[in-house]
């Protein structure tokens, strides 16, 4: 079995099926990352191959092929907390802003690969209200998402080892909302108080959001820069959708909405931008 490099051919036919079924877009010459990820799917599906591998992804009688080859190509990694302010602005603005609401507060985490992000925002959640007793009392709800499934098993399953747990997680927290996986590898699992806070599912932020209900926060950090400027676009005017009035979209350091939509009224917080919902025009 050989990882030998892709022809310019099969790389340009393996780019356009990946964007047409999750929307990302490898580029140019990124023969190394295909490489690098797929590899190891080789011996695995017992294929002699990377080129082979790739064109049986491609038929859609290998389903579980295609689903790992997928999953191998969406899988980022990740950290808690990650850039710190989202969450201090989680706590310190949003929350105070959303917290007259008269039913339960729901997040989406609509990228959650193995579950850092929707487990810190529980975290930060569980944090706020030992700060101020009987905020929110009807509760947050939080609902992570990804494309691949073996992230999401990883989610629900909630054991780190130690490489993930060193990784933005302060001992503090460490010892607050984890606990001990007692089969000596060191893991320790999300406690059971952080868990329930959240749910995850499958999805493709290239269908339908109707299915998903409404929201009062978005995250999605650090995944639409995958995308084109088009699926981009309609990705944000989906997300404005899926907000109640008043509701909140996170994005990544390095990600704007610039050109892509005007649903939304930027606010500058030190530190960090957030983007709130606008209002609806008055019918004339």
């Amino acid at each position: 079995m050989t990882a030998k490099m892709l022809s310019d051919e099969v790389y340009k036919q393996f780019s356009d099926f990946l964007e047409v079924q999750c929307g990302i877009v490898l580029g140019a010459n990124k023969q190394y990352l295909v490489k690098s990820r797929l590899s190891p799917l080789l011996s695995q599906y017992k294929v002699d191959s990377l080129p082979e591998l790739i064109q049986r992804s491609m038929s859609f009688r290998e389903r579980d092929l295609r689903a790992s080859v997928i999953d191998a190509m969406t899988t980022n990694e990740t950290l808690w907390f990650r850039d710190t302010y989202p969450f201090q602005l989680l706590v310190d603005k949003l929350y105070p802003d959303l917290s007259a609401n008269k039913r339960p507060l729901k997040i989406w985490s609509a990228a959650s690969s193995s579950g850092q992000e929707p487990y810190s925002i529980a975290m930060s959640t569980l944090e706020y209200q030992m700060k101020k007793p009987g905020a929110m009392p009807q509760g947050v709800q939080i609902l992570g998402t990804d494309i691949s499934s073996a992230m999401l098993e990883h989610c629900k399953k909630g054991e780190y080892d130690s490489l993930a747990l060193a990784r933005g997680l302060s001992p503090e927290r460490k010892r607050q909302f984890f606990e001990a996986v007692n089969d000596g590898s060191g893991r320790m699992r999300v406690s059971e108080r952080v868990k329930k806070l959240a749910s995850f599912r499958s999805f493709n932020l290239l269908d339908s959001y109707t299915l998903l209900g409404k929201f009062d926060i978005i995250f999605c950090r650090n995944v639409l820069i995958y995308f084109s400027p088009e699926v981009k676009s309609k990705i944000l005017n989906q997300f404005a959708g899926a907000l109640n009035p008043g509701g909140y979209l996170m994005l990544g350091a390095s990600e704007s909405l610039t050109g892509l939509t005007d649903r939304f009224e930027m606010q500058r917080c030190n530190p960090g931008i957030v983007y709130k919902l606008k209002a609806p025009e008055p019918r004339r």
